[in-house]
């Protein structure tokens, strides 16, 4: 019989977000999830009994309020973004991602709990997993440095991943991650074959792939469904891509 979790899930009414909560759903877990408005998830599952809504803003919320919620949880996922609008590449808050990892990882270390809390990362193929020193190509650093200086977006990934990476780490007793990174990424309305890389192998700049973003919402919940597959990839950054 499938355990029974309770799931967090900050990002909650992006594109990938919502498909995740509608597959933890459907898995018959419990999903808590918090957002700035109760109407950008469908009326159907706003109203699923497993569901619990919370109305907030996440940069707005005191430390006390982020520790509350997430004490019953059994894993955190972020999905969280920058809209594509000029304001939501280049306006405050800039540091997004990276503020909500740091806290919601302040937040569970400060509740105690007796066994690993998941936490599960968002990210993007175009993000290096520093501790495998992936090769990438020289015209592909050029791009990707300027991208970290023109567009606080991606400087924002960057660091939220680097923030698990290296102050989080592989041995901490409480947190346990997966920072996902898919290539490109693109609609589906139902799950395909995918497949997954310790490391990108096709350039997220010259030759991106394709992952859609019902694959990514799918790994997510396997990944905190599942303990074995959960063990296969926690502390690292594995890279999805749709087979083709």
């Amino acid at each position: 019989m499938q355990k029974i979790r309770t799931i967090l899930i900050v990002g909650a009414s992006g594109a990938t977000g919502r498909l995740l909560v509608q597959e933890l759903i459907n898995c018959g877990q419990n999903v808590k999830v918090i957002v700035r408005s109760l109407k950008s998830l469908p009326e159907p599952l706003r109203e699923h009994p497993r569901l619990t809504l919370i109305q907030a803003s996440i940069s707005e919320l005191s430390d006390t309020e982020i520790a509350k919620h997430v004490a019953d949880c059994d894993a955190v996922a972020s999905c969280l973004g920058h809209n594509l609008t000029f304001k939501g590449i280049f306006g405050n808050p800039r540091r997004l991602v990276t503020d909500a990892t740091r806290r919601l990882c302040n937040a569970i270390q400060a509740n105690h709990s007796k066994y690993p809390i998941k936490f599960l990362l968002m990210n993007t193929a175009g993000n290096s997993n520093r501790d495998l020193k992936e090769p990438i190509s020289f015209a592909q650093k050029c791009v990707i440095g300027l991208l970290r200086l023109l567009l606080p977006p991606h400087a924002d990934n960057e660091n939220a991943a680097d923030y698990l990476r290296t102050q989080i780490g592989q041995n901490n007793h409480k947190i346990e991650w997966i920072t996902i990174r898919p290539d490109g990424l693109i609609d589906n309305e139902s799950v395909t074959e995918y497949e997954l890389h310790a490391s990108p192998i096709r350039s997220a700049i010259f030759d991106a792939g394709k992952t859609s973003r019902i694959n990514v919402a799918h790994f997510m919940n396997d990944s905190i469904t599942s303990d074995q597959l959960w063990n296969q990839w926690q502390g690292q950054m594995p890279v999805i891509y749709n087979q083709a």
